[in-house]
């Protein structure tokens, strides 16, 4: 299993906290992407993780 350094854990866990804001419930999941969302549910179950390389390089599309 590999594991983000703090610093990319705390930059992760900032974006979640911003993703979630002060709303109270939940935004609706669009019906089309519900496959995505357990299939990503299930991967994390079985602690199929992104590697750092993938991490990095989402992140770098949100600089552009």
């Amino acid at each position: 299993m590999q594991k983000l350094p703090p610093e990319s854990q705390d930059e992760i866990a900032r974006a979640m906290l911003t993703l979630v804001g002060d709303e109270g419930a939940p935004e609706p999941i669009d019906p089309s992407h519900l496959p995505d969302v357990l299939e990503a549910l299930a991967q994390a179950r079985r602690q199929q993780f992104a590697s750092d390389a993938e991490v990095e390089a989402a992140f770098r599309r949100f600089d552009q």
